[in-house]
């Protein structure tokens, strides 16, 4: 015969066990909100007093099966790449603020305006650094806007 006993179980040392199923509250000594855990356990015996607990089932992996555990190992990261804003005389600062904010996702108005600074005294400033797919949408992005951009690979990672 199989019984199952349901409980909370509070991870505080002062709190009893309440094993009763139909009672809202629990039995605590002391402050034990929101401390507890849902348990079930699961027994095998005739009914009455101490069964055997089911011993736990580990799953075996095959060779040609992945395991959710080895799916990071299996997923190949694109290498990061580097979506670089040019200096160009055509374009006013206030356009380059504006277009980077809109083009950018997440890009905060301090990040642009910063970027916008570096690009126009150092002649180029780094955007972003993201996927390739994404470096090569966000430059296009960037030129369609009128924009001088260009993408390259990001050596030594993000």
């Amino acid at each position: 015969m199989e019984t199952a006993i349901r409980g909370r179980l509070s991870l505080s040392p002062s709190t009893v066990f309440n094993p009763k199923p139909g009672e809202k509250q629990s039995r605590c000594r002391g402050a034990c909100t929101n401390r507890g855990v849902l348990m079930a356990i699961s027994t095998t015996g005739s009914g009455k007093g101490a069964g055997i607990l089911e011993k736990p089932v580990i799953e075996r992996t095959t060779p040609g099966r992945e395991s959710e555990f080895n799916l990071k190992k299996s997923r190949k990261i694109a290498p990061p790449y580097r979506v670089i804003l040019h200096n160009d005389n055509f374009n006013k600062r206030e356009y380059v603020v504006q277009v980077l904010m809109k083009v950018i996702p997440g890009m905060t108005l301090d990040n642009a305006v910063n970027i916008m600074q570096e690009a126009h005294y150092n002649s180029m400033a780094v955007v972003i650094i993201c996927a390739q797919a994404d470096a090569e949408e966000h430059c296009m992005q960037l030129r369609g806007n009128g924009l001088l951009s260009s993408i390259e690979p990001a050596s030594g990672g993000c």
